[in-house]
């Protein structure tokens, strides 16, 4: 028998099969997935929460998650470069240029997460020219300003895990991830409803539930014997170092905040329809951005492998790596559109007694459920791409089709071609279906 080398390939096999890519992947992207779903549940638990405070603090969460998401994405984007870094080194065993990505990274993250926090701050006082209800407005600010500052613990974090992800020990993120929902439920009443903070009670809970899985992954970290690959110390971080991540990470950033950016607007577009809009926005939101976990995760996972793969000069694994991911992504979302079809209605009336509020949350299920597929495969190709190395091309065509094309479809259908809220839906799918095809198309002719 063969023994496996460091990274899990069978030792003298250049090129495994697509079932043990397969394995690997799924192996590899569940944790990964699980954990983002973690951070993804925080925003549900608030909304479910928030829900019973009435359909102006749920409107309230809408707008601030429309906006958040900028951030999210923008800052993810910057920071998933140190784990596709760390997994060059770990695929090439250098134990001091592991070392090296993880703490360069760190002193990154908290860098953006700072700047991040500081920019949306500066967003809320431009609320009232964008078109949002005034009575939405006047009870966002206090949480607003918690949920700005999860930006920092939240960058710090999840910089952390793809190093985690990177070395194989992706479970370890999940429970740090999970650590933070546990505590976020018994906060969220607390400071909610005991407290009596209302709104803004569940924006600190979010903050405080953040901050304590950062807390548990840096001690891990420093302490744990199993991550001492990572504690190599001879050569401190440098200028150079910080450089070399924002170099890599720029364009993801710029590509994951103009792709969250445009799905921001779409967001605020919905505030033009009034409250019962903007609730039934994140009613769907809230479910979606959980199922959409697993096309993140695969991402992740083929960004990783394929930074793998690449690290230990096995090259002719790429394309399957990228490919595999893609065909398991289909028949993820493929089962994910037919029970949003199936279940919209019980959804809707299960997250909200407001009959206005329930229409609209299922029309926008019926709309979300088919755009599910083109999703995934943009996400999961697209990691592809980032385990390569490859951002500028890909950042430069997703930005065009969403604000050349899937803005202003979004505005026509729900304006001049009279679809309502829906409509914006409607013509922001068109953008994913095709940002889809080309990312696809160049991975494909990267692999060739």
């Amino acid at each position: 028998m063969t023994s496996p080398d460091l990274n899990g390939s069978p030792a003298g096999n250049p090129a495994p099969s697509v079932s043990f890519e397969a394995r690997r992947l799924t192996g590899l992207s569940v944790p990964i997935m699980v954990s983002l779903a973690a951070a993804t549940l925080i925003g549900v638990v608030d909304t479910l929460m928030i829900a019973p405070l009435g359909t102006e603090p749920l409107a309230a969460a809408s707008i601030t998650t429309s906006v958040l998401i900028i951030f999210y994405a923008g800052l993810y984007g910057l920071i998933t470069v140190v784990g596709v870094l760390a997994a060059h080194a770990y695929g090439a065993k250098d134990r001091r240029d592991l070392s090296l990505k993880l703490r360069a990274g760190i002193i990154m993250s908290v860098i953006g997460g700072v700047i991040g926090a500081g920019l949306m701050l500066a967003v809320l006082p431009t609320l009232p020219l964008l078109g949002q209800p005034e009575e939405v407005i006047a009870i966002a600010g206090p949480y607003w300003v918690a949920m700005s500052a999860l930006l920092i613990p939240f960058t710090t974090f999840y910089a952390i895990k793809g190093v985690y992800e990177a070395v194989e020990r992706a479970w370890i993120g999940v429970a740090f991830a999970f650590a933070a929902v546990v505590i976020n439920v018994p906060a969220n009443w607390i400071l909610i409803h005991e407290v009596g903070l209302g709104l803004f009670g569940a924006g600190l809970a979010s903050l405080l539930s953040q901050t304590l899985s950062l807390v548990l992954a840096l001690a891990y970290w420093r302490l744990s014997p199993t991550m001492a690959i990572c504690r190599d110390t001879f050569r401190r971080v440098r200028v150079a170092d910080i450089k070399e991540q924002v170099r890599e990470g720029l364009p993801l950033a710029i590509g994951y905040t103009g792709e969250g950016a445009a799905f921001a607007v779409a967001g605020l577009m919905i505030g033009w329809f009034g409250a019962a809009a903007l609730a039934a926005n994140q009613i769907v939101n809230s479910i979606t951005a959980v199922t959409y976990m697993v096309p993140l995760g695969m991402a992740s996972a083929a960004s990783i492998l394929i930074g793998q793969a690449i690290g230990e000069g096995s090259g002719a694994r790429v394309r399957r790596i990228g490919i595999t991911a893609i065909g398991l992504v289909v028949g993820w979302m493929l089962a994910v559109t037919i029970l949003l079809l199936v279940f919209r209605d019980a959804i809707s009336n299960a997250l909200t007694d407001n009959p206005e509020v329930a229409a609209l949350a299922s029309l926008m299920f019926l709309i979300f459920a088919l755009l599910q597929i083109a999703d995934g495969v943009q996400a999961t190709a697209l990691g592809g791409l980032r385990g390569m190395l490859d951002n500028r091309w890909p950042v430069a065509v997703t930005l065009a089709v969403y604000w050349l094309l899937a803005l202003p479809l979004a505005y026509a259908f729900s304006g001049p071609l009279g679809f309502g809220p829906i409509g914006i839906w409607i013509g922001y799918g068109a953008g994913l279906l095709l940002a889809a095809a080309a990312l696809v198309a160049r991975f494909v002719v990267k692999t060739r």
